[in-house]
C-alpha cells in the first residue's frame, strides 16, 4: 500500500561503510615479495591511494560537488579511527564514527554499522549507503541516480533504489544477484548463486538508496537475526535481500564497478584511475 508523495524529499545524507579490516588485501601485501606495496601495509581499504587521491575521497568530492548531500557519515572501526579522523580534516562535510571494534573477529557487520550510524546521527531522511571499497566506471552519474530515485518517490514513497550491472556467467558465485520484473522492480536477491541457479546476471554493488521509511526496519531485521552468525549480518546485501519482500526496490543499471578486495583488484583500480580516467572533475557527477 504505497502512498503517493506530493513533495519529493531528495536524499541529503550518505553513510559510507568503512569498518572492514581488509584481511585479504593485507594478507596479499604481506605475501608480496616484490616489496612494491609495502607502503600500503596497515592502511584501511577506503584510504588507499587510487589515482590522485584516496579511494573514499573520490566519493566525497563527487557527492559534495553534485549537491546531492549535505552530510557524509563514515563508519569505521577503532583500529583505523584516528586515520579516518585525520583524513576527514580536509572535508568539513564528513563526520567519522567508530564502531568500537579492533579486530576482524570482533566485527559488528555492515548492517549493524549502518544501524549504528542511523541511531548515532539521528538520520531520519532518505540515505545513500556506499561500500567504502567500491568505485564505479566513468558512465556512472549521481545526477541520473537522483533523478531515478525522485521519479520512484513521486509514485510511491516506500520505494528504494539499488544499482546493478551485467556480470559474466562464472562471476555469479562472487556477488549478490538480482532477479527483476519487466518494470525493473527487484523480485529477489540470491547471494553468490551458481550460474545454473538463476538466469539473471545482474550483480548488485554496495550502493543503495534507502527511503526514510525503510530505516526503522533495520531494527526489525537485526532483532530477527540477533542469534544468527555474523555472516548473516555482515554484508549489507543481507538486509537488502530481506527488505525486498517488504518494500518496493527498483534497479538502476550501470556498466560496472571496481571492487577492491585483494591486491590484484587494487592494482587494476589504481592503474585505471592513473592512466585512463578521462575527466577527473566530472567523475561520477
Amino acid at each position: 500500500s504505497c502512498k503517493i508523495s506530493r513533495v519529493i524529499l531528495l536524499f541529503n545524507r550518505t553513510v559510507i561503510l568503512a569498518a572492514g579490516y581488509g584481511t585479504r588485501l593485507q594478507r596479499d601485501i604481506e605475501n608480496d615479495t616484490s616489496g612494491r606495496f609495502r607502503n600500503l601495509s596497515g592502511i584501511a581499504k577506503p584510504l588507499l591511494p587510487v589515482g590522485y587521491c584516496a579511494l573514499i575521497s573520490h566519493w566525497v568530492q563527487a557527492l559534495n560537488a553534485s549537491g546531492s548531500v549535505n552530510t557524509i557519515y563514515v563508519v569505521t572501526n577503532a583500529l583505523y579511527h584516528k586515520a579516518f579522523e585525520k583524513w576527514a580534516l580536509d572535508f568539513p562535510i564528513v563526520k567519522v564514527l567508530s564502531d568500537g571494534t579492533r579486530s576482524n573477529e570482533d566485527r559488528l557487520g555492515a548492517v549493524t554499522c549502518l544501524q549504528l550510524s542511523v541511531k548515532h546521527f539521528k538520520i531520519e531522511d532518505h540515505v545513500i549507503v556506499i561500500g567504502g571499497d567500491t568505485l564505479f566506471k566513468e558512465d556512472f552519474s549521481l545526477s541520473d541516480v537522483k533523478e531515478r530515485f525522485s521519479d520512484l518517490q513521486a509514485h510511491c514513497e516506500d520505494s528504494c533504489l539499488v544499482l546493478s550491472y551485467q556480470c559474466k556467467d562464472q562471476e555469479t558465485g562472487m556477488y549478490g544477484i538480482l532477479e527483476v520484473d519487466e518494470h525493473l522492480r527487484v523480485l529477489s536477491m540470491k547471494e553468490k548463486p551458481p550460474p545454473s541457479e538463476t538466469k539473471s546476471r545482474r550483480a548488485c554493488p554496495c550502493f543503495y538508496l534507502f527511503c526514510k521509511r525503510s530505516l526503522p526496519l533495520l531494527d526489525v531485521f537485526l532483532d530477527e537475526k540477533k542469534e544468527a552468525p555474523i555472516e548473516e549480518k555482515d554484508a549489507p546485501g543481507n538486509f537488502l535481500a530481506w527488505l525486498i519482500s517488504r518494500m518496493p526496490v527498483y534497479v538502476h543499471q550501470i556498466s560496472g564497478r571496481f571492487d577492491v578486495g585483494n591486491l590484484s583488484s587494487y592494482v587494476e583500480c589504481d592503474r585505471y584511475f592513473r592512466e585512463n580516467l578521462q575527466d577527473v572533475q566530472s567523475y561520477m557527477m
